[in-house]
């Protein structure tokens, strides 16, 4: 039992790396995100030669800034395309993490035999049951794979959005991009504290 559960704990550390990699990747994805927001908005008034002021004498030079913007809002939208499969593969790996961890079970000889009841009342001290472990770490890759899903459609939402524009779904957009309203902070710090609760002694 106390082998088996530091076999899972060893997988955690491995779910706190990629979630490590999860928090670089957001950072990134809303800076590319900001990016891309302004770059559209700014079509808006790119568009209208009324703006250009004394710069229309310039020949060609309203279709030269917009070629120019637009080539880079697409680098800005492939990168966030890259991004997003980095993301993925955070969540593949926390499936497979996950996955592992039910097969451990399963695998385990005698634990196999146990019951749900067994598995959530055997512990050893202060140390998580087996029930605890495979419970977060099924919750925990839940919450990526929601948040990724997410994260997906304000990207695809964003795509759109350059050709009919608007600040304010803009704004909303990336609001709910900056809020990752699906990965409470407090519920993941949760489960690592009852998964690592013998270290806090």
């Amino acid at each position: 039992m106390e082998a088996m559960v530091k076999k899972y704990q060893q997988r955690f550390r491995k779910v706190r790396d990629e979630m490590d990699s999860w928090a670089h990747l957001q950072a990134r994805l809303i800076s590319q995100f900001t990016n891309a927001s302004s770059i559209i908005r700014r079509l808006q008034v790119l568009q209208d030669s009324n703006h250009y002021g004394g710069l229309n004498v310039v020949a060609d030079i309203q279709e030269a800034v917009l070629v120019k913007q637009m080539e880079s809002l697409q680098k800005i939208l492939l990168s966030m395309k890259i991004t997003m499969e980095e993301f993925h593969g955070i969540v593949l790996s926390l499936g497979r993490i996950h996955r592992d961890g039910k097969q451990m079970i399963k695998g385990g000889g005698a634990s196999s035999q146990l019951s749900i009841k067994q598995l959530q009342q055997q512990r050893v001290g202060v140390r998580p049951s087996l029930s605890d472990c495979v419970d977060g770490l099924m919750l925990l890759q839940d919450m990526h794979c929601s948040e990724y899903l997410l994260k997906a459609s304000l990207v695809s939402a964003l795509s759109e959005l350059t050709l009919k524009p608007s600040d304010s779904d803009l704004g909303s957009l990336q609001q709910i991009l900056i809020d990752q309203p699906n990965i409470p902070k407090e519920e993941v710090q949760f489960i690592f504290d009852i998964i690592f609760a013998e270290e806090i002694f």
